[in-house]
């Protein structure tokens, strides 16, 4: 696995994401761009979705044993800050039951620079479980 090609993937569809989230519903552009990012979201999936699903169910298996495991996609945050870091305050990721967090809100996030898992809990715990 190339993890800089996953890295620049995961990037530039967090930013198409970003692109598509800033646009009405009415902008004359906003459905080339939702396509663009559909398309964006095929493409790492059939790229690195097979090693992110392996990597995924390790991690669930580790950390929240009860929750299914989806795909890659759907851990990605909204947006990426100027410096192409990730801003976990809002309710970003997968919802997940986290066994070492019982009754508290947990979300698995997959973040870029550099590529990895975080497992986000209230405002406070942001602990990364896998980092490729």
């Amino acid at each position: 696995m190339n993890i800089q090609e996953l890295n620049n993937a995961l990037v530039a569809l967090i930013r198409k994401k970003q692109e598509l989230g800033q646009l009405s519903y009415n902008d004359e552009r906003y459905d080339d761009v939702e396509e663009e990012l559909h398309d964006l979201e095929d493409e790492f999936n059939d790229n690195f979705g097979e090693y992110l699903e392996e990597v995924l169910g390790d991690v669930h298996e580790r950390i929240c044993p009860d929750t299914d495991v989806l795909l890659p996609t759907a851990y990605l945050p909204e947006a990426l800050t100027a410096d192409g870091q990730v801003d976990l305050t809002n309710k970003q990721g997968v919802w997940v039951e986290a066994d070492a967090y019982p009754n508290k809100e947990a979300r698995l996030l997959l973040v870029p620079n550099p590529t990895r898992l975080i497992l986000s809990v209230g405002k406070n715990v942001r602990e990364e479980v896998w980092k490729a």
